[in-house]
């Protein structure tokens, strides 16, 4: 089935129109999605959101809701799920913002799907550009989208989490691993 059949589209706010350019200017202030916050496979990541100073007040339709689902319009077209954690958030215009609204697909399972190599290699056929491949609404509308029963997207999806925790507590041991061996070194130079 196409993704726009089962889905909203629109890109985020197009940054410069709303950006206060001197401190007398901002009306509001928000907490914003960047690159720096998404890891490749999916994730947001620890760093901090940037915060956009705006000359208005923006419209809600900007800003994440939960089930949301961002995707990057350049490569590496990551798409990124939003639970109840990093609702509020304003979208710029580099991601696209999907609103699932069948009630025949999970929003988990269209994030996994929109990660996974299929879709990035029917993706790579429409993309335009030579240096950095984009894409457009048009285009991910008229993706496909795998049409599998409610239990099986669920089941994929869980997997999906699980997979994404056990990666994110390797990174976490790994890092913890660094930092012992290198008190132990410094230990040990000490002692000579």
């Amino acid at each position: 089935m196409k993704l726009g059949k089962i889905a909203e589209m629109k890109t985020g706010l197009v940054l410069t129109r709303k950006k206060a350019e001197i401190k007398y200017e901002v009306k509001e202030k928000y907490n914003l999605i960047t690159l720096n916050n998404i890891e490749t496979d999916g994730v947001f990541n620890e760093e901090p959101f940037e915060i956009f100073s705006s000359n208005a007040k923006l419209d809600s339709q900007y800003f994440t809701e939960e089930e949301d689902i961002l995707i990057r319009l350049n490569q590496p077209n990551t798409a990124v799920y939003i639970n109840k954690d990093k609702v509020g958030l304003l979208v710029p215009s580099y991601f696209a913002i999907i609103k699932v609204k069948s009630e025949k697909f999970v929003p988990k399972y269209i994030a996994w799907y929109l990660n996974s190599d299929r879709f990035k290699r029917e993706l790579s056929r429409y993309q335009a550009g030579t240096v950095i491949p984009t894409t457009n609404i048009s285009i991910l509308k008229s993706i496909n989208i795998k049409d599998i029963s409610i239990e099986k997207q669920e089941q994929i999806a869980k997997l999906q989490e699980l997979h994404l925790k056990e990666k994110y507590l390797y990174k976490k041991l790994i890092e913890e691993k660094e930092k012992y061996h290198k008190a132990v070194a410094n230990k040990l130079l000490e002692k000579i």
